[in-house]
């Protein structure tokens, strides 16, 4: 059944263990229209990527999984998809503050602080992608963090306000399917200049470290995969998929 015309729907839950296995699961009994949304005011076990955990205080923060079926891109650029979520996140944050940026693949910073992480998990049909989860957790009203995650930051915290959630959240969706509509319209060159002009320490050198330790480089390019090209100062140049290299904060 063709799910893709159907009106979203939009789940609002009190409490869940993460909010992408609960549209996963709905979506096993089920095709889900396109663009329906899973809300939580609390997650048990939110995710990051590969095992990372995300804390958030219950009512405070935006954690949501948005439900695509971006069928007509090819597996090897489903990369798109991080980076029209990634800038709509930086785009909405804008609204509010300065300084914030995209530090690949997808988190996004203020300054040298992480407001935003995101999952993406994607499922593929032969070649090409069938569907999407992107899930995503904004810091919006929390006032302390008390994980020991190293650099968390909230919009509260910056700016000494408190927000409607559902306000940042009607303007997250806005933008993002803006961007899904380039995408749709093939504009990929269009996204990927966005996505490079907003990325965290997108200019000059800055310390990473990979398997085999620290060193100094910057960013060459962001492959259509997604994959990372850094050059070092003597020229060289190391390409890295996604947590083979680690930003020195």
């Amino acid at each position: 059944m063709n799910k893709e015309n159907e009106t979203p729907r939009i789940i609002r839950l009190n409490e869940t263990n993460s909010t992408n296995n609960y549209l996963r699961e709905l979506l096993a009994g089920d095709a889900l229209p396109e663009g329906s949304l899973v809300i939580a005011d609390f997650q048990t076990a939110g995710k990051g990527q590969v095992g990372n955990s995300w804390e958030s205080e219950a009512g405070k923060n935006l954690m949501f999984s948005l439900l695509l079926y971006p069928d007509f891109l090819p597996a090897n650029r489903q990369f798109l998809i991080s980076q029209i979520a990634s800038l709509s996140v930086k785009e909405t944050l804008d609204g509010y503050i300065d300084s914030v940026t995209v530090k690949w693949p997808n988190d996004i910073y203020w300054k040298d602080r992480k407001i935003c992480g995101m999952l993406i998990e994607n499922d593929l049909s032969g070649q090409h992608l069938y569907c999407s989860v992107i899930g995503i957790g904004l810091n919006i009203n929390q006032e302390v963090f008390r994980s020991n995650a190293p650099n968390p930051v909230s919009l509260t915290q910056i700016t000494g306000k408190t927000y409607d959630r559902e306000e940042v959240l009607k303007r997250f969706l806005h933008i993002f399917f803006n961007y899904y509509c380039l995408l749709l319209q093939e504009k990929e060159e269009e996204i990927r200049a966005a996505y490079m002009a907003a990325l965290y320490r997108g200019d000059g050198y800055y310390p990473y470290a990979d398997e085999n330790g620290r060193f100094e480089a910057r960013i060459h390019a962001i492959e259509p995969t997604g994959h990372l090209i850094l050059q070092l100062r003597g020229g060289e140049r190391r390409r890295y998929a996604f947590k083979e290299v680690t930003t020195v904060i």
